[in-house]
């Protein structure tokens, strides 16, 4: 069974066109990715679509870290 955490990753993979190595789980993504809040749109999308949880556009900006929205997407599906 694939993890929230994979699933996730998967979508970043998708979006930002990188290896899951480049994604560091607790550092800012603007900073560690270069997330901007256009990609960050793209992302919920693809959450949305592969995970089935609508992320809100609040959560996302609070959110800083991979971590942080793997957190998130796992308190939605349960």
């Amino acid at each position: 069974m694939t993890t929230v955490e994979e699933q996730v990753k998967s979508v970043f993979k998708k979006v930002l066109d990188i290896s899951p190595s480049e994604i560091k789980p607790n550092e800012k993504l603007d900073a560690s990715l270069g997330i901007d809040s256009t990609e960050l749109v793209e992302i919920s999308v693809g959450i949305k679509k592969e995970l089935g949880v609508a992320l809100a556009d609040s959560e996302l900006k609070k959110s800083h870290t991979f971590n942080e929205i793997v957190k998130i997407v796992e308190s939605k599906k349960n």
